[in-house]
């Protein structure tokens, strides 16, 4: 056993099975050695998975263009904030930055804009550090979104819901959840108990999900608790999130009955939690229905919902490739790189783009110009 498979052992043998929910949570973020506190690299060629901004500098600008919306929509306030959530390596806020700092039309927002990354992991925050030194004063760091006080501008996320802690439940002759326990002679099991949380049940009632025996699924409920902290702290602004995920009449359809934990480690995907427990990734897709209406329960409304792909080309991206095109770089090199972004069977599909609101009138953004499937959710 390595170190953190150990710890969770201890724990079982010490208090009995534990939920998915807490050896996800352990896995992922144990203080000593949770996948994501760890000092070796998780991201990029020489880790595990490639995040949107890891592709191409044009994830960071096109989002960029769609916050500076945002803020002239808001009516220019000269207390404007991205706060960005679990900032990665730091490359989405470089590319953002440099896109704003490049570009004369948007100098009056990069002169008043201030940049929060929320990141509680002390190795990536030393490598975020290091990569955005040449933007001394534009940048602070927090562990918490409670620190941030009152926010005016925009909360983005990239890939975070999805590492949230799920709940595992399987049908059998009611609804049951998983926990895990460990035995000497195989290693860890899976057995089926009562629902450790009252929430759980009421989440398949308001969308009226009805599962058949056998079907194994999962249930988020971290971020309705995400959502309130940001409910909180927002005065007035937008939540731009990005992940990869379904509508609720998808995410519980009936081809969906292993449910849709995924693994990742070495850029090498499985479906098996309980190995390299500490080394890899864990996560689960998010359910941007519950999204929408944990957020529409305490007056966050939605502006719109669709595919990256179509959120970037609604933006112009089809003009960022022209100028490329015409510049001295490897063309061909370039635009497969961004095809990645934007083409369904790269992350155009699977990654799925929502923004909801707080205290803006009814905003229309660019981003959903081409399409905007809120009625679907």
């Amino acid at each position: 056993m390595n170190p953190p498979q150990k710890k969770i052992v201890e724990e079982i043998k010490k208090k009995g099975p534990i939920t998915f929910e807490h050896f996800m949570s352990m896995a992922l973020y144990d203080p000593e050695f949770g996948y994501y506190n760890t000092e070796s690299g998780k991201i990029g060629r020489e880790g595990d998975f490639y995040t949107s901004s890891h592709l191409h500098p044009v994830f960071g600008a096109i989002m960029g263009r769609q916050i500076y919306e945002m803020w002239n929509l808001m009516g220019r306030p000269d207390n404007f904030r991205i706060v960005e959530m679990g900032g990665g390596a730091g490359y989405f806020c470089k590319d953002l930055l440099d896109s704003l700092r490049s570009v004369d039309r948007f100098a009056d927002f990069f002169r008043t804009l201030k940049y929060t990354i929320i990141e509680r992991s002390p190795a990536m925050r030393d490598k975020q550090q290091r990569l955005l030194s040449g933007f001394s004063g534009k940048i602070e760091w927090l562990s918490a979104l409670s620190q941030c006080g009152g926010i005016t501008g925009c909360i983005f996320s990239n890939e975070l819901l999805d590492a949230f802690p799920v709940h595992l439940v399987r049908m059998e002759d009611n609804l049951k959840e998983i926990y895990l326990d460990f035995d000497e002679g195989k290693g860890f099991i899976e057995v089926a108990g009562d629902l450790s949380n009252e929430e759980i049940l009421p989440y398949f009632r308001d969308f009226s999900i009805e599962i058949r025996k056998g079907y194994t699924t999962e249930v988020n409920l971290g971020i309705r608790d995400w959502l309130r902290e940001i409910n909180k702290v927002l005065d007035r602004g937008f939540i731009l999130t990005i992940d990869y995920g379904y509508p609720a009449w998808d995410y519980y359809g009936e081809d969906r009955d292993r449910g849709t934990i995924l693994c990742y480690h070495r850029h090498q995907m499985n479906e098996t939690p309980y190995v390299n427990i500490g080394e890899q990734d864990i996560t689960a897709h998010v359910n941007y229905s519950a999204v929408k209406k944990l957020g529409e329960d305490i007056g966050i409304k939605t502006a719109g919902f669709c595919g990256q792909g179509v959120f970037m080309v609604s933006l112009g991206i089809d003009e960022d490739i022209k100028k490329i095109a015409e510049g001295p770089g490897d063309y061909v090199f370039e635009i497969a790189r961004i095809k990645k972004l934007i083409l369904p069977q790269g992350m155009g599909e699977s990654h799925k783009v929502m923004v909801q609101y707080k205290g803006v009138e009814s905003p229309r953004l660019q981003g959903f110009s081409i399409r905007n499937q809120i009625k679907t959710l």
